[in-house]
């Protein structure tokens, strides 16, 4: 590979992040948006609008902070495009967290609390009859989004990147399929994320006015198609923009400490798994009423410490349970 470097000229490099992902888009269009109003899912209902207006969804738990709201009308507007605000209560949130956990075998509280949401999106655009739905997944892993990325020397981050894209993996497509729709992600279109692996790391972890930024060169890129604010949003994670960080403290609330050690105890003496919080033990009932006991269902091979299960001998993170570093 033959990186694309900082040095280049920057409306070359900025032209060639369009063209690419515009590329992209036009390979993957689809009926309809999941809509955050995130950086990535603006730039596709921008790119998009130009040659089909996707029906946008955007999903919020009632009576929670949920930021991707007005994040997402505002591109709406900016881009005349459908959009719909899709509330869900908590018979709603139950129901899509018992089918996330089956569906991806896992009791990871930060995977359920973001994957729920992305389910009950799915769900809502399949009862709104649409077939073909895009989402902005993949950009973050590309193109180094993550505030994890933000103090790593070069050398470094090339490093974690090319670690991270050995191990990939979106919720977006098993849940897409259980309901039997389409789901096309652009950023990782084969073209585009060979382009994306190519940019040189520096143009993907950058500073602007004195604030490191992830993404860097694709904010700059689509800066002038969105606007300032919604280029350099800074990244809310969909449990942060839909409102289901909120379940944390919600099933801490609904079990009491004496019932939560006895409970938690017997997990361990008899399942082997460790259970570090509230919302977990939830997650892990579920998950041991619909898919089973972890280390029942391991093969021979490497196991998870905190919960026993099958682990990918290069993975550093347990799909299960979500422990880290394994």
């Amino acid at each position: 590979m033959n990186p694309i470097k900082k040095s280049l000229s920057s409306d070359v490099v900025i032209d060639n992040v369009i063209q690419a992902l515009e590329g992209s888009v036009n390979r993957n269009l689809t009926e309809g948006l999941l809509l955050s109003g995130g950086l990535d899912t603006s730039i596709l209902a921008g790119l998009a609008s130009k040659w089909h207006k996707p029906y946008c969804i955007t999903v919020a738990l009632k009576g929670a902070p949920a930021p991707d709201i007005e994040y997402a009308r505002i591109v709406a507007d900016l881009f005349d495009l459908k959009h719909h605000v899709h509330l869900f209560g908590e018979d709603e949130l139950e129901d899509g967290i018992g089918n996330t956990i089956k569906i991806l075998g896992s009791f990871d509280p930060m995977e359920i609390r973001n994957s729920s949401a992305c389910y009950i999106g799915l769900k809502a655009m399949k009862q709104l009859g649409l077939s073909s739905v895009m989402t902005g997944d993949g950009s973050d892993e590309l193109l180094a989004g993550y505030s994890f990325f933000f103090n790593r020397n070069k050398e470094q981050l090339d490093s974690d990147l090319a670690k991270m894209w050995e191990n990939m993996s979106f919720s977006s497509i098993p849940l897409a399929r259980s309901l039997g729709i389409e789901v096309r992600l652009p950023f990782l279109d084969p073209e585009f994320k060979e382009f994306a692996m190519n940019l040189d790391s520096s143009l993907k972890v950058a500073k602007k006015d004195g604030q490191t930024w992830g993404k860097w060169i694709l904010r700059q890129a689509f800066e002038s198609l969105l606007s300032a604010e919604l280029a350099w949003r800074v990244k809310a994670p969909l449990e942060v923009g839909s409102g289901t960080a909120t379940l944390s403290t919600f099933y801490n609330s609904r079990i009491s400490d004496l019932e939560f050690t006895k409970r938690k105890t017997r997990y361990k003496q008899e399942d082997r798994v460790n259970i570090g919080t509230r919302e977990q033990l939830h997650y892990y009932e579920i998950y041991r009423n619909l898919v089973g006991v972890p280390y029942l269902r391991a093969g021979d091979g490497r196991k998870c410490p905190e919960c026993s299960g099958s682990v990918n001998d290069k993975t550093t993170y347990c799909r299960i349970c979500g422990a880290y570093p394994i």
